[in-house]
């Protein structure tokens, strides 16, 4: 089989494309045949060398796949050759709250080989169906991005019609928590510093939208957009450079969902604006297999379909990651295998 591993050189990591043969499957385990992958940030920290903790030489990079089942191990009843899949991003969360012991188990990190391969395998119980509303790529884009989404608004938000929610930018997760806020009756204020992008949002149902770049205070406009209430949930997507400004445009009783570190990590914030308000933050770091298939009847629900920006042959994963870097994506990169 053909896969990418990640090499060390001396400007450090890259990827490099190998052949090796298949994996061998255990009683409990399935192999599948990828059929598409995609990228997350986190995928570019990672080759950065900017994620925390040493990276296996070697390691199979992505967390993000789609594809078929092509053999499974003696003791696998659920799954059958042919069934459409998609494994989740922690592969021992399977359901119920989180726990420490399930961090080494996310895919394309650490010593777990990830999805970028035409064969992977994975036990039985780290598997999703592929509803048949979604092509392979379509659900390619889903274990991470949108299973954070969602745990950030409904599992741990609890978001409901009627609320306001502030979105970052316009990459994956981003366009994942607007879909998924609109089509619950969420008004959502978008932020980004591209025009063409705000208007592409606006075409997918956003309330309203503001250009950080022109208007910089934008926590300020948040609350001008509010009649000076605030947003009752915060997709906090920026880190350190837009935390303190995501506490001030929160209303009070509301919640800040930590997801993501563009700007780097360890933010020197004061939350006693926090206190005041009486408002929460919730640290995100995607879902499990549970929330994933509940996800996905609500994409199927509510005829959700994933954005996607662009799609990259399997020989070309390094422009893929270099699109990615060049943050001129809305939605999500897709690499077919």
């Amino acid at each position: 089989m053909k896969a990418y591993g990640l090499v060390s050189t001396e400007k450090g990591l890259r990827l490099q494309k190998s052949e090796s043969q298949p994996p061998q499957l255990g009683p409990h385990e399935v192999l599948v045949r990828i059929e598409a992958t995609s990228l997350n940030y986190r995928d570019l920290m990672i080759l950065r060398g900017q994620y925390g903790g040493p990276t296996r030489e070697g390691l199979a990079p992505l967390s993000d796949g789609a594809g078929r089942v092509v053999a499974i191990g003696p003791e696998v009843t659920r799954w059958h050759e042919g069934d459409r899949v998609a494994p989740t991003f922690f592969q021992a969360w399977i359901d119920g709250p989180f726990r420490e012991a399930y961090r080494p188990s996310a895919l394309g990190a650490g010593d777990t080989d990830g999805v970028l391969s035409e064969l992977v395998a994975v036990p039985e119980g780290s598997l999703v169906p592929i509803p048949d509303a979604l092509s392979m790529e379509e659900a390619a884009t889903l274990p991470c991005a949108a299973v954070t989404a969602w745990q950030a608004l409904v599992v741990r938000g609890q978001l409901t019609a009627g609320d306001t929610v502030l979105v970052q930018g316009t990459g994956g997760v981003a366009i994942f928590a607007l879909q998924i806020a609109t089509a619950i009756g969420a008004r959502v204020i978008v932020t980004s510093s591209s025009d063409e992008k705000r208007e592409r949002a606006m075409g997918l149902g956003a309330w309203a939208t503001v250009n950080y770049l022109t208007t910089p205070d934008w926590d300020v406009e948040v609350r001008k957009l509010t009649d000076g209430a605030g947003v009752s949930h915060v997709i906090e997507n920026g880190g350190p450079a837009t935390f303190d400004r995501s506490l001030r445009a929160l209303a009070a009783g509301g919640k800040i969902a930590q997801i993501g570190v563009l700007t780097g990590h360890g933010p020197q914030s004061n939350l006693f604006l926090l206190q005041l308000n009486n408002a929460d933050i919730n640290g995100i770091s995607v879902g499990s297999g549970e929330q994933f298939a509940a996800m996905d009847e609500f994409f199927v629900a509510h005829r959700i379909k994933p954005i996607i920006d662009r799609r990259f042959s399997f020989d070309e994963a390094e422009a893929a990651y270099e699109y990615l870097a060049s943050g001129r994506h809305f939605g999500k990169i897709v690499i077919k295998l």
